[in-house]
């Protein structure tokens, strides 16, 4: 994993040690001697991660944070606050104005690596899910990257999982103020609720008898349920290689008895702020994707659909020697509609037809508005005959019924013309089908509408 690292602090010494540390394991590192320097490089550069100096002239290290997470070109990158400073009201007042995790001098090269590889794997899906949502052109995005804090008032739900009952209680009441926790000691039940459960956070302490907590790990990582769901590790002083090996597993991150309330609480807020801004985000980009697909006024498919999906149905029907068949239809006489009782009324009645339209095809059948007061339905293993009686039941089921319009207040007689083509295994392709359809519907139009007209060739 490789990734840019912004290191700030007004002593070169300091900066030399940390940069000589982070070049070994063959990240990228940049330099900032000031604050106002170090905002200038996260606004014109692509930084991953900040380690921030906290008491450094002029502008110290809280008022940067502050500032970067307040701007929205800045507010997603992660910042480590590094600070000699261990009095609890600084790091509260670091996680006040926004830092996502903070070291103490002198860096333990374990931490320093650990928070550094964590975040930058949670930039780095952030990353890619705010592109998607930026390609598909998401309305939302801009509020979602400006919110300052993702954790917002919603407890959060952390399952532990220890079987020491004094250390399960302290730390229940460590994360009472924000969280719920659920508490089972049994490895392989914790596993099964973990996957069941709608948990946020997963606490796994070292010290589980007669179980490796690293193959919990490694089982919580290799179900999907669970695979993206952050874990902690509550791990016993000096156990440093088996934590190095839980990093190497996908833990995202640890905390070494004695446990200081601060730092779990720090720990798993950052961690739970960045799962519920990843979904959030994952969220907006699948409401965007159906809004690019879905016609806003019916609630059916849309042109765009159609045009992709088609051609896989058709190639699926060719290669599998099942038949395709395909209509289209237009609502009779539809613009006088608009010009006598107005436009909200039109939409009143596409909605109406759509309804029914839906409630006459199959689930497996394809229901698209292709534009204005035309619709068109794909029918997968369904012959010419099979779709002529789907056809025609369509066209009874909306001249049989009046639509009504004005909130219910009137009601209008609506007819359907339509036209039905099936695929001519070997010769046809998707416009040529596309077509036929569409001139079969021409004729039903130019015979006395109303009807349904079927071309087999």
């Amino acid at each position: 994993m490789t990734a840019r690292i912004l290191v700030v602090d007004d002593v070169p010494a300091n900066v030399k040690l940390l940069e000589a540390r982070l070049l070994a394991e063959y990240f990228e590192v940049l330099s900032a001697y000031s604050g106002a320097e170090a905002i200038e490089i996260c606004e014109n550069g692509k930084v991953d991660v900040v380690l921030l100096d906290v008491m450094m002239p002029e502008i110290d290290g809280f008022e940067v944070c502050r500032r970067l997470k307040s701007d929205r070109s800045t507010s997603h990158i992660p910042i480590v606050m590094v600070t000699a400073l261990d009095h609890p009201s600084d790091r509260i007042l670091g996680l006040e104005v926004g830092a996502d995790d903070f070291l103490t001098k002198p860096v333990n090269d374990l931490q320093l690596l650990t928070r550094v590889r964590s975040l930058v794997r949670l930039k780095m899906l952030s990353d890619e899910l705010r592109l998607r949502a930026s390609t598909t052109r998401n309305i939302g995005i801009e509020e979602l990257l400006g919110r300052k804090d993702p954790m917002g008032d919603a407890r959060a739900r952390i399952l532990l999982i220890d079987q020491r009952a004094s250390s399960q209680q302290r730390m229940i009441d460590m994360l009472r103020p924000f969280a719920d926790v659920d508490v089972v000691p049994d490895p392989q039940k914790a596993l099964f609720q973990a996957a069941e459960g709608r948990y946020e956070a997963v606490l796994i302490t070292t010290g589980l008898a007669g179980f490796d907590p690293l193959r919990l790990c490694s089982q919580l990582r290799s179900i999907d349920r669970t695979r993206f769901l952050p874990i902690v590790l509550v791990a016993e002083p000096g156990e440093d290689n088996l934590v190095m090996r839980g990093l190497d597993l996908g833990v995202n991150d640890y905390v070494t008895r004695p446990v200081d309330e601060l730092e779990l609480t720090a720990r798993l807020r950052t961690q739970i702020r960045r799962k519920r801004y990843n979904e959030e985000l994952r969220s907006s980009v699948a409401q965007t994707i159906e809004m690019a697909v879905t016609d806003a006024l019916t609630g059916l498919h849309n042109r765009r659909y159609l045009d992709s999906h088609l051609a896989t149905l058709f190639e699926r029907a060719g290669s599998r020697g099942r038949p395709l068949s395909l209509l289209i239809s237009d609502i009779d006489r539809f613009k006088p509609i608009n010009d006598t009782h107005g436009h909200a009324a039109g939409d009143e009645v596409l909605r109406d037809f759509a309804r029914r339209l839906r409630k006459n095809v199959r689930g497996i059948d394809l229901a698209c508005r292709f534009g204005g007061e035309e619709f068109v339905v794909v029918m997968p293993d369904t012959d010419q005959e099979v779709a002529e009686n789907v056809a025609e039941r369509i066209r009874h089921e909306i001249e049989s019924q009046p639509f009504t319009i004005g909130g219910g207040t009137q009601a209008v007689q609506v007819t359907v013309s339509i036209g039905v083509a099936s695929m001519i295994p070997g010769k046809d392709s998707v416009k040529t089908l596309i077509g036929r359809a569409d001139a079969a519907l021409y004729e039903a139009k130019n015979t006395g509408r109303n009807r349904v007209v079927a071309k087999a060739a």
